[in-house]
């Protein structure tokens, strides 16, 4: 087991414009966006990462960028995790947009959402989860299965990587917000994930450090993470003590 922090990038240029950036090119951080990148140094400073992802778009490279100069660490990029092909919706008015028939298809059926000269919400669901899933195995790998990971994608995306962790349909993942520059928190066990955190935008996360085996009582069998926000190896019946 690994556990990812799905960051969703800073505040960008089209966020603030009401346009659909999709995979347009040249769609950097604005400045409210460049000073949540540079926090994120502070607010993951405990935190061991192991290594970090990326999709390969300005906006996430953009808001990693602080983040790794603190820690000397490179990022891969991988495809799998940009943003949805919107196809010829790229580029266009949010307002605009909700008068398409599509829009409407898009918000209560997602499943069946595909965008015209673009994707599927499905297809992208598949790739992204695929691709996250692969990265957790390789750093399980790598650097162990308690390792800790940062992976900086988009908010359709993510929202459909956590919908895919609760067990959710695509058809409900518009019923989770992704903030830009929130981490949402998801830690893969060999029988099931265990999502830790969603959305969030200034809590504290050193309970996300990991303990060595020996401070945990059980070893590894009891816990597949540390502090407050210990992930079980099973789900608890009537709800946690919140007790470490």
């Amino acid at each position: 087991m690994t556990t990812v922090i799905l960051l969703r990038h800073g505040r960008s240029t089209a966020n603030v414009s009401g346009v659909l950036a999709g995979r347009s090119a040249g769609v950097g951080l604005d400045d409210h966006g460049r000073s949540q990148a540079e926090k994120l140094v502070d607010r993951l400073a405990e935190l061991p990462l192991a290594a970090a992802v990326t999709s390969p778009l300005q906006r996430c490279r953009e808001t990693l960028e602080p983040l790794l100069a603190a820690r000397g660490l490179e990022p891969t990029v991988e495809e799998d995790l940009s943003e949805v092909d919107y196809g010829d919706w790229t580029g266009r008015k949010l307002g605009e947009l909700g008068k398409e028939d599509l829009w409407r298809v898009v918000q209560a059926h997602p499943s069946a959402a595909v965008f015209p000269g673009g994707e599927g919400l499905a297809g992208m669901q598949a790739r992204a989860v695929a691709a996250i899933r692969r990265h957790a195995a390789r750093i399980a790998a790598e650097h162990g299965e308690k390792a800790l990971w940062v992976a900086c994608s988009h908010g359709d995306v993510i929202k459909a990587a956590v919908a895919d962790a609760l067990g959710l349909h695509l058809d409900s993942f518009q019923r989770i917000v992704v903030d830009p520059c929130s981490v949402s928190v998801i830690s893969y066990t060999p029988t099931r994930p265990f999502v830790v955190r969603v959305n969030d935008t200034g809590g504290d996360l050193s309970a996300l450090v990991p303990k060595p085996d020996s401070e945990e009582p059980g070893g590894d069998e009891s816990t597949a993470a540390a502090g407050d926000d210990a992930v079980p190896a099973e789900a608890t019946v009537g709800g946690s003590t919140g007790v470490a």
